[in-house]
């Protein structure tokens, strides 16, 4: 069965939680692909290795998608995200753009969860 550009992206990061970064970027990536993470240069390669230090040092890193949406070519993934088991961790969006089954263009937000949140409906 052909995977959608959904699924496409789904496991790109599956793939990159799981400390597979090169092989996320193999299977995945335009290589035109370009991000828009504002803490690194805007290549494939500065964001692997980041992605490559961050796994080094969060082995067990838990990923887990809530929800997503596609429209034409964008895929946007939101997910919670801890750096180990017992992390309240983040929210994260990550936004997807697919050219020729491919993606090309990455956008993510992310957000700290506080321990002690006001709002009674929580991140999810």
């Amino acid at each position: 069965m052909k995977q959608t550009i959904k699924d496409k992206a789904m496991s790109f990061l599956e793939l990159v939680a799981s400390g597979k970064i090169r092989e996320a970027y193999e299977k995945y990536a335009s290589p035109d692909f370009r991000h828009h993470n504002l803490y690194f240069k805007g290549d494939a390669e500065s964001l692997i290795s980041a992605m490559e230090e961050s796994a080094a040092k969060n082995p067990d890193k838990v990923f887990e998608i809530k929800h997503t949406v596609t429209e034409n070519d964008m895929v946007a993934v939101h997910s919670h995200v801890r750096q180990h088991p017992n992390d309240p961790g983040g929210v994260v969006v990550h936004l997807f753009r697919f050219s020729n089954e491919l993606i090309i263009e990455l956008w993510d937000v992310g957000q700290q969860i506080p321990e002690n949140s006001p709002n009674e409906n929580g991140p999810f």
